[in-house]
Parts: C-alpha cells; structure tokens; sequence
C-alpha cells in the first residue's frame, strides 16, 4: 500500500462514489500506524518491538444489514469494496435507519505538548522501562515479581463516506504499567500504577516516586490487617471515582447496549431519576487534551460532550449514528474502532463526574465507622453489578482517618449506589490510565475523572464477620 494519503484520497473517492447506488450508506477507512511495545517481567525483556501496520476497512448497509471487509493494499481495495457491499445485500431484511451528520472536509491533527514518542529511540524508552524495574526491585527483599510495560501508538487516518465526508486525523498515545507483588508467607499483596497521555513522551518519565511507592504499597500491605467484611459509609478518591462512573456506569449508557434488551431499556429510561438532585455525569471527546479526545469519530461525526445525568435523572446516552437514528435521538460521536480490523461500536471517551461543593474534610464527618478507599487494583462488572478492589485503604472512625486495611473490595448495585451518594468533594483529577475493552477490542484509550465521593450501605468485602 502507498504510504501517501493524498495519493490514496483520489482512489477512495472514486470507489465510493462508483458503489455508492448499491448500498445505503458506504464508508471506506485507510490507516497507518506506527507502534511500539516493551515488556519486563522481572527485569528481563519479554517484549521488545516496533511496527508499522498499513491498512484499511470498508463497511456497507443495505436495508440495515452490514458488510464489513478489511484489506492491506489498496490493489486489493476494489475487491473488498465488492464483498462488503454483497454481504450488506446478504444479511439486509429491514430499514437502514442512520441518524443524518453534515458532511465533512478537513484534515486535522491532534496536537502534542511536548516530544513525540517516535523522536524517542526504542532503547531510550527500553532504558526507561529497565529504570522502573529496578526502583520496583530495589524497594524490598519481599518485592518477588516486578513487571513493568511501556506501549505507544500513532495513527494516521483517513475516512471517506457516501454523505461526501472526507476526513484526516492523526494522535500519538502512550502508557507506562508498572506493578510489583510482594510476598511473606502465603500473604501476597500488589501495588501497580498506569499512566497515560495523548500529550508528550514526557509524561512517562520522571516517575520514580510513583514508581517506588506502587512497590512500597504492596510491603505495606504485608503487615496491615485485612478489613471486616460489612456494609460501611465509604468514602472514595477521585481515581476510584472515576473507575466507577466508567465501568459501572458508563457501558449501561453506550446505547448498543440497551436498544436491543428491552429490559435494560426500561431501566435507562430517559428521564428516570438515578442519583441526588446534586450528580452531573458527563461524557465527551471535546475535552481537550484527554486520552479520549479527538475531533470527529470514526464514522465523522463530531466530537460532543454529552450529559448522561443531570440533576440525578437520567437525560442522554451514547450514540453511533444507528443507535441514534433506531432510537430517534442525535448522534454524540461515540463511534469508535481500536483500529481497522475492526468495525465501529459504541464507545466511551472521557467520561466524568461534575465537581461538587463538599470540602473533602467535610466528606468524613460523622462517620462513625466507615472506610476510606484510594486508588484501584482491579475490577469487574456484570450488568448492573460491579465490584472493585481498591489500591489503598484506611478505617474511618469518628470522623477520622484510623488504622490502614487491606483486602477491600467495594461491591453492589451502579444505580442503588448512585442513589446513595450522600456527598460529593470539591476536589477533581482526570485519570489518564484507562484502556477500555468491549467486543473483543480491548486497550481502547478513555479517560475518566471526577471528585471524592461520599457513599452509604456500600458492601465491603474482606474477613468474615465473627
């Protein structure tokens, strides 16, 4: 494949406009990427590559059903152009309902702050990673297994639609893991951090302090007393925050979620109340400067900021351009693919929780006996269900911060637990760490923020009551 996009433009526009009869909407997405993937587990290089991957997709919808064909030259583009159009024909049976866009032109640029990631060699970056291997080693002799990954992406893209959209973008993306297990006996404990950016390579260096306390979280923890397991006032910091409000709220307002399970649409309903008159729940690429952020998504509708609850109800959702016209709502630009393997799905980007008006002091205040819980070290959700493990945690007695515990995981309900926030800080901080997974396309970059927040009757796990 021609490495030029403007010699590929002319080729793109060609073929949609020939096909452009035979099918209700067609769209044609070519893509170079250039990525870089470092692994230590360790100490020792498990990983160490760098690529460059050329290719493209071609999506088509006839009478609402959808061909999807991927190609890597564009000798082959005409071809593909040909199979997604007659499997569209195939599977289509109804009504190709798609929310209407305006038509585009541009060419666009995500701009950095900073230095590039591919100024930077792989071995400066090899080095930085060894760097991080060694501060996690060196915390403790407990310290049993260290691992540390460094991962970078520049995507240049360029989508070309039957509604005249004609649309270049380019990003970089990096993130930088690091994790470190420590062990005494048969107790083990972990401490591990992400961090992210859309920015500058610079924002991965100079995090020895972050690296060392990750290392010295998880030693510490060796000692501390697990916590009783109970239904306790928690309060949680804004990464835990910002954890919560993506995966336990988040997915349930991707709209390809509910439009199809009725019984989930009934529980989104529009205008549903959820929370406390006081809880404004955000999503949106607008944002500048997040690892969600861009200007249009990959079916070129423009980047929004969409608000999921005001006020505690519920007033919008998640929107490709099908989920928005089945459902008669506007499109919000939340169509994104991981890359061209694969087809646009409803995603989120930067999803947030407003800032309130409690000082985080206050947050604690009479609370007799509760728990504080601080970052995150992993998590799951099931429909309506989550559970999280934090990364840190204190008892709370008599307003106070007390004695530190581990072994906390916070479960329930996302919406009986978004009625039961009592109070939300003044505080904010947007967590950069986020790669999200849906439908087999997983490390999608997203960002997530938010304030401290105050719950009641949250169940939290950890030894059994006697």
């Amino acid at each position: 494949m021609t490495s030029s996009f403007e010699q590929a433009k002319d080729r793109l526009v060609e073929l949609i406009q020939r096909n452009c009869d035979r099918a209700d909407y067609l769209a044609i997405r070519l893509e170079k990427s250039e990525a870089t993937d470092i692994l230590l587990r360790g100490g020792k290089i498990e990983t160490l590559s760098e690529g460059i991957s050329l290719g493209g997709h071609v999506r088509a919808c006839y009478k609402g059903g959808w061909g999807f064909a991927s190609f890597n030259t564009l000798e082959s583009l005409a071809s593909r152009v040909e199979e997604a159009i007659l499997a569209a024909h195939l599977v289509g049976d109804d009504e190709t309902l798609l929310a209407s866009i305006e038509a585009v032109q541009a060419s666009l640029v995500l701009p950095l702050t900073g230095t590039d990631p591919r100024q930077i060699s792989i071995s400066r970056k090899k080095d930085l990673c060894s760097h991080y291997a060694d501060i996690l080693q060196s915390v403790d002799d407990r310290i049993t297994t260290t691992s540390v990954r460094y991962g970078d992406v520049t995507q240049q893209v360029l989508l070309a639609t039957s509604d005249g959209t004609l649309i270049e973008q380019s990003w970089s993306d990096m993130e930088m893991r690091y994790a470190a297990t420590a062990r005494n006996g048969e107790t083990v404990q972990t401490g591990r951090e992400t961090t992210g950016s859309r920015r500058a390579y610079e924002d991965l260096e100079n995090l020895d302090d972050q690296v060392r306390e990750a290392a010295q979280r998880a030693v510490e923890a060796l000692a501390l007393p697990a916590v009783r397991g109970n239904n306790y006032q928690v309060v949680i910091d804004p990464i835990l925050t910002g954890l919560f409000v993506h995966e336990a709220f988040g997915h349930l307002s991707e709209a390809d979620m509910t439009y199809e399970n009725p019984d989930l649409m009934e529980v989104m309903t529009l205008g549903r109340r959820f929370g406390p008159d006081f809880l404004q729940i955000f999503d949106g690429a607008a944002p500048e400067g997040h690892r969600g952020s861009y200007f249009y998504d990959d079916e070129g509708t423009p980047a929004s900021t969409t608000q999921l609850i005001k006020d505690g109800v519920l007033v919008g959702r998640l929107h490709s351009r099908e989920t928005a016209g089945k459902l008669e709502e506007a499109p919000t630009g939340n169509a994104r693919c991981l890359n061209y393997h694969y087809s646009p799905l409803v995603r989120m980007t930067n999803t947030w929780i407003e800032r309130g008006t409690t000082p985080v002091k206050d947050l604690f205040s009479d609370i007799k006996e509760g728990v504080y819980a601080r970052n995150w070290l992993g998590g799951m959700t099931n429909g309506e269900m989550f559970t999280f493990t934090a990364g840190e945690a204190w008892m709370i007695r008599n307003g106070e911060l007390a004695e530190p515990v581990r072994d906390v995981t916070l479960s329930g309900n996302v919406f009986r637990t978004l009625g039961d926030i009592e109070a939300i800080g003044d505080d904010f901080y947007w967590d950069e760490s986020g790669g999200c997974g849906k439908g087999g396309q997983n490390g999608l970059p997203v960002g997530c923020g938010g304030p401290s927040l105050r719950i009641r009757n949250v169940v939290v796990g950890g030894e059994a009551l006697e």
